[in-house]
């Protein structure tokens, strides 16, 4: 073989070597790698059993449990990669797979079905109309309110007024009204309705006022039984009444002063008794006293206003003090020189007599006497006589006492009374009218709590049975007529008439 054909033979191989080398390193490099992760939209959770797949096709894969995937052996060239899920929107990305045995990473964020629903419309307010004046103390709200994805809804109502800084929500709520009971006289309501379909952002209405009507001038007050406590009732004559005192804390003794404003009554707060006062609607709860009014029986206490309305006069134990309305300025005015106890006060209109009730510390040992403004006694009415008495008032003259007395004179530890009639004294005749009598009070029945009516032919109390355990009721008499017994109001007590 010549040199030309060796070298001929040599170019030959090499080639065909060189061919061959080419054809397996092309074939090698050809694959890639697509690797990622699924997690969910904004939390970023890790999806685990996330379908895989690509386009052009490839192998399918499912996401672990820490939402990632790897798909090996991808040819090169351009993909499309998709993640599907039941209840996830499938999510798909580009993959470019350029250089031989390169990895590309893609991240899926996969929103839930739910991103593709719609919210509740805007709550619409129907009644009561925006700025409606002269509602009810009970008012009915209904709104109107729709999904486009009949999703169902519940709703919650805000409740605002102009009286002070509470902000009740009612939450919940499936229908499309609320009955709103409890409101307050002469106050505006703000309320606004919150919709949700429990998938998207909660939907606020705008806001609507309402305004209850006006306060009445109510001339009645009394002490009711509602449920474990003692609550006082404003009413007219009719029986047309409201809760007047609106907490859980028994108040008894109202006494209303129309020259004040406000209606003063006792409450217990942190185991003392004291003097506080409220506006006719309930409002500006205001605690008078800091010196406690107290003695033998918070139920047989009573206090009483000045005539302007400025001051209360009030007892504690042996002491009767005065203080002004705003509760500054507190005074001794007397104080007992048997260091009985004080239950009761009356003040005369002109201001310048008391009349007091005194006790031992069981309740007997009763006196009632009249002292002037220098603490001097200038009438005795009842002293040295046996069983319970009480229930003093003035008549606007000053020259009546209005109290009872238990005629039978029986005393027991638990201050039961047997037949405890009313009596008017006239401090000009030092006469006494058995009221009681005069009227026929029912066989078995006390009259306590006596107060004179405004005109003062009549009087009001609380009529009850002796058994000390019996419902009590609010009635009227006229001084002068035996028959007009009249029962006022139903469990009921402790009267006011101003």
């Amino acid at each position: 073989m010549n040199l030309n054909k060796i070298l001929h033979f040599l170019l030959l191989f090499l080639l065909v070597f060189s061919v061959g080398c080419s054809e397996d390193l092309v074939e090698k490099s050809n694959k890639a790698s697509i690797k990622g992760t699924v997690v969910k939209y904004k939390s970023n959770e890790p999806l685990s059993k996330v379908k895989i797949t690509t386009a052009p096709t490839t192998e399918t894969v499912f996401t672990g449990a820490d939402g990632s995937f790897i798909i090996n052996d991808v040819p090169i060239g351009d993909y499309s990669v998709k993640a599907e899920l039941d209840g996830y929107i499938m999510e798909i990305k580009g993959a470019n797979l350029k250089d031989d045995g390169q990895t590309v990473s893609v991240v899926f964020e996969m929103k839930d079905d739910n991103a593709l629903n719609s919210p509740p419309s805007v709550p619409d307010l129907i009644t009561p109309a925006d700025n409606a004046e002269n509602q009810a103390l009970s008012v009915k709200l209904s709104w109107n309110c729709t999904d486009a994805d009949s999703d169902s809804l519940t709703y919650k109502v805000i409740l605002k007024n102009n009286k002070n800084n509470n902000v009740k929500t009612y939450k919940n709520l499936v229908d499309k009204n609320l009955t709103i009971d409890s409101l307050v006289y002469g106050t505006s309501y703000f309320w606004q309705v919150v919709a949700s379909d429990n998938i998207n952002p909660e939907v606020f209405s705008k806001i609507n006022k309402f305004t209850t009507i006006k306060t009445p001038e109510n001339r009645f007050h009394f002490v009711r039984n509602i449920g474990n406590n003692l609550g006082i009732m404003s009413s007219n004559e009719a029986g047309s009444s409201f809760q007047l005192t609106l907490d859980n804390t028994s108040a008894i003794r109202p006494r209303k002063s129309n020259a004040a404003g406000v209606i003063a009554f006792i409450k217990v707060v942190d185991g003392n008794p004291n003097i506080f006062t409220v506006k006719p609607d309930g409002s500006d709860l205001f605690k008078v006293t800091t010196i406690p009014i107290s003695g033998f029986n918070i139920n047989e206490l009573d206090f009483s206003w000045s005539a302007n309305g400025k001051e209360i006069l009030y007892p504690s134990f042996d002491k009767l003090y005065r203080v002004n309305k705003d509760g500054s300025g507190t005074q001794l005015v007397y104080q007992t020189p048997d260091a009985s106890f004080i239950s009761e006060c009356a003040w005369s209109a002109d201001g310048t007599k008391i009349a007091l009730k005194t006790n031992n510390i069981n309740g007997y040992n009763v006196k009632i006497y009249v002292i002037d403004m220098l603490g001097n006694v200038i009438k005795d009415i009842i002293s040295g006589v046996t069983g319970a008495a009480g229930g003093l008032d003035f008549s606007v003259d000053g020259s009546k006492i209005l109290y009872t007395k238990d005629i039978s004179g029986f005393e027991n530890s638990d201050y039961r009374q047997l037949n405890t009639h009313i009596f008017i004294y006239d401090l000009v005749t030092d006469t006494t009218l058995d009221v009681s009598s005069k009227t026929k009070i029912p066989a078995g029945y006390i009259d306590i709590d006596p107060r004179f009516s405004p005109n003062e032919a009549e009087v009001i109390f609380t009529q009850t049975s002796n058994d000390g355990i019996s419902r009590k009721d609010v009635y009227r008499l006229s001084i002068s007529d035996e028959d007009s017994r009249k029962l006022l109001f139903s469990n009921a007590w402790m009267p006011d008439w101003e």
